[in-house]
């Protein structure tokens, strides 16, 4: 262990996790790492090995004998029937029958009729209604109680008739964050301390990185922690970048290859629902060469909704807070690909020269300046469980700290949008660096510099789509107390840095 080891293992009993045992278990263990990481932080969160290594059997034979696959629900419902009892590990959602004045509950593998849940699991685990809870679930049989046993009475799919009762419930995902103890232990860190605690609890160990590397990484995190955040990440393939999107955080959602429909992630408006961007704090969409809609009105509510947050869907004008992620492959270098086109070309044809909604980007992240993933840059240290790394990043979203480099700086040279992406940007890093609010005038320029940089590549190649349009791009900022002025460039274009 080294000194940032034993600091976080004071710092945050109960919360954290050896990342290398992480990596051990995943590899036999189709669960979430965050669900994964719970159970670790249960049974091993210590630095005795022989009880970590008994910690680690207890939680194989937690995942063998309990976890339900969705193939093997009907074995599981039989051993619940055979035994009289039986433990589960699956995910539970609860909601409120308000005709029954009941709260009724129900299982994402385990295929069983909705069962009532008691009111005081809904009181202790509140999480349980707003989107579910991983928990370990002890359900017993009681058939003869409940119901007839006639034909007529099983078809009626009661709650109240269904044999499956819940006898137990405990939670393995944190079922709450204790926010103000959370920030308060940020002041035992120094900045790049708590700098390498953000990495590692999301996997990566900041020894293998570099300054510039280390912002490129914690930047993925922003739209888990900034609301209607528009993000843009190109780049070669095996640099992890739809992982945090994946395992990290039980709030986002994966679109693999791209393809949804308008009703799907806004509204459908047959059943009058809101889609996914109700019930996600972000959405990612992976490989976007493959963003197709089959309605031609997808993209126009895209961008109103990627400008404001809302769309028009029928007649109702409808609000959302999800955040939208956009991550596709560029095989040539940049520079190549700026000779033939611009650094938005792996958008299909339909967005390909549609400056309107790529202006609506906050962020451009450079995957071309990420490593491939290899063994020396996933930690194997101490760290944050991701459950609670994700608790903290929901929390966080109701803060806002946009206002924090107005003390010290002046925006120079940019019209609203480019004014909102940075302080939308600028926001969300110190969130997750500073998330006491307390930093200095060189920490607010060191990202402020890394913000518009990415907000500048956004403009570069907006210039390229539309050059009368998007002809002055050069944006900076202006210290307020020595009127000095500064103009952020891009690496990709050296014209950029004069």
């Amino acid at each position: 262990m080294d000194e940032l080891d034993r600091k976080i293992i004071d710092a945050f009993p109960g919360k954290i996790v050896r990342k290398d045992l992480t990596s051990l278990m995943k590899r036999g263990a189709n669960v979430p790492t965050f669900v994964l990481e719970y159970l670790l932080g249960m049974y091993c969160s210590t630095d005795d090995e022989e009880i970590a290594q008994q910690g680690l059997e207890k939680i194989r034979k937690i995942l063998a004998d309990n976890y339900v696959r969705p193939d093997e629900s009907e074995r599981v419902k039989s051993l619940i029937r055979e035994r009289g009892q039986y433990t589960v590990l699956d995910k539970v959602t609860g909601r409120l029958d308000e005709y029954e004045d009941l709260y009724l509950g129900d299982f994402t593998s385990l295929d069983i009729d909705s069962f009532i849940l008691p009111d005081e699991y809904v009181k202790d685990f509140p999480k349980i209604l707003t989107g579910g809870i991983w928990c370990i679930t002890k359900v017993a049989y009681d058939y003869g109680n409940d119901v007839s046993g006639t034909a007529s009475s099983k078809k009626k799919k009661d709650p109240k008739a269904t044999p499956f009762k819940i006898v137990s419930l405990k939670p393995i995902q944190m079922p709450g964050l204790d926010m103000e103890d959370f920030l308060s232990k940020r002041k035992d860190f120094t900045a790049e301390e708590w700098k390498s605690v953000i990495l590692r609890s999301a996997g990566y160990e900041p020894e293998a990185l570099t300054e510039k590397e280390k912002l490129h990484f914690i930047e993925r995190l922003v739209p888990l922690v900034e609301r209607n955040y528009n993000f843009c990440e190109l780049g070669p393939r095996g640099t992890g970048k739809s992982h945090i999107y994946k395992e990290t955080s039980p709030y986002s959602i994966l679109i693999s290859g791209g393809q949804t429909t308008t009703a799907n992630l806004f509204y459908n408006l047959n059943r009058r629902e809101v889609g996914l961007v109700g019930h996600w704090d972000c959405i990612a969409f992976d490989e976007v060469a493959g963003m197709h809609f089959k309605d031609h009105d997808a993209i126009q509510i895209m961008k109103d909704y990627m400008a404001s947050g809302s769309f028009v869907r029928g007649k109702e004008s409808i609000n959302a807070d999800a955040s939208m992620v956009f991550e596709g492959n560029i095989n040539d270098t940049p520079q190549e690909v700026l000779r033939r086109s611009h650094l938005f070309q792996p958008f299909p044809p339909e967005y390909n020269n549609d400056s309107a909604f790529f202006d609506r980007m906050h962020y451009y992240l450079p995957g071309w300046e990420i490593p491939k993933m290899r063994s020396d840059l996933l930690t194997g240290g101490y760290a944050l469980i991701t459950d609670c790394v994700s608790e903290f990043c929901k929390e966080m979203r109701k803060y806002d700290f946009t206002h924090k480099l107005d003390e010290y700086y002046e925006l120079d040279n940019m019209n609203t949008r480019d004014e909102t992406a940075v302080r939308k940007t600028f926001s969300g890093l110190v969130k997750l660096l500073f998330p006491d609010g307390n930093l200095t005038k060189e920490d607010v320029k060191s990202l402020l510099d890394y913000t518009i940089e990415g907000r500048r590549r956004v403009k570069e190649q907006l210039k390229i789509m539309a050059p009368a349009e998007f002809a002055n791009t050069e944006l900076g900022y202006t210290d307020v107390s020595t009127g000095e002025t500064t103009v952020i460039g891009v690496p990709e274009m050296p014209e950029t840095l004069v």
